[in-house]
């Protein structure tokens, strides 16, 4: 099994209106990732993120900042170091509170039983 490197600092960030930037930083283009997404996305102060309600499964961390997450009609203050995880067709809305928030989003297939 070989080792791929990827230097997340030199990927393109891509701007999502309203939901800050985004760059892709795990997927089949970049090491051959079959089954698993993996981006970054950077939102500013007021901007929110809500992922699709997918039949997937979701994991989201924040690596730096703070903000506010809204779960099932509640809302959450949260900092760097906080993660969520979304089951298959669930959504959230994640929103800046502080100058900027880092977001790592990870998304793994829904395995049947």
């Amino acid at each position: 099994m070989s080792l791929t490197f990827i230097d997340t600092n030199r990927l393109p960030k891509k701007a999502s209106t309203g939901h800050g930037e985004v760059v892709e930083v795990l997927n089949s283009a970049l090491c051959g990732a079959k089954n698993v997404h993996g981006t970054v996305r950077w939102l500013k102060s007021g901007e929110t993120f809500e992922p699709a309600a997918i039949d997937k499964h979701q994991l989201i961390y924040l690596m730096d900042g703070t903000g506010r997450v809204r779960l099932e009609s509640k809302d959450y203050d949260v900092e760097k170091g906080a993660g969520f995880y979304l089951g298959p067709a669930e959504t959230a809305a994640i929103r800046a509170s502080g100058a900027s928030l880092k977001l790592f989003h990870l998304i793994v297939p829904h395995i049947p039983k």
